[in-house]
């Protein structure tokens, strides 16, 4: 499924499910979310509070779910998730990390 006919189909499913968001929502669902990747990756790391695969699985969930809210805000904002991703992702790509950080390790001359 392509992204943009995922964003009109989550527009049609929170507008019928939640007619009173406020704009901050699905920010803070989003962030949230970023938050339970985080713990689910920690918990992994320790080796605690669960098996790799329930953590693997809470991960993919926390990702998903964080796009979900990403296309929810941008759906309120009136914008485009599969162009925005695309303009930004090609402006990223073009980047050499490699190459720029050896430039930004040389002495100024100056």
């Amino acid at each position: 499924m392509r992204l943009s006919q995922m964003q009109l189909e989550q527009k049609e499913w929170a507008d019928r499910n939640f007619d009173n968001k406020k704009l901050h929502q699905p920010i803070l669902g989003a962030a949230e979310e970023i938050g339970e990747l985080a713990h689910s990756f920690l918990k992994m790391e320790q080796g605690i509070r669960g098996d790799k695969e329930t953590h693997i699985a809470n991960m993919k969930d926390a990702v998903g779910d964080c796009v979900i809210f990403l296309m929810d805000f941008c759906n309120q904002m009136d914008w485009d998730f599969e162009a925005l991703v695309t303009d930004t992702w090609n402006h990223v790509k073009k980047r050499d990390w490699k190459k720029d950080a050896l430039q930004d390790s040389a002495p100024s001359a100056g």
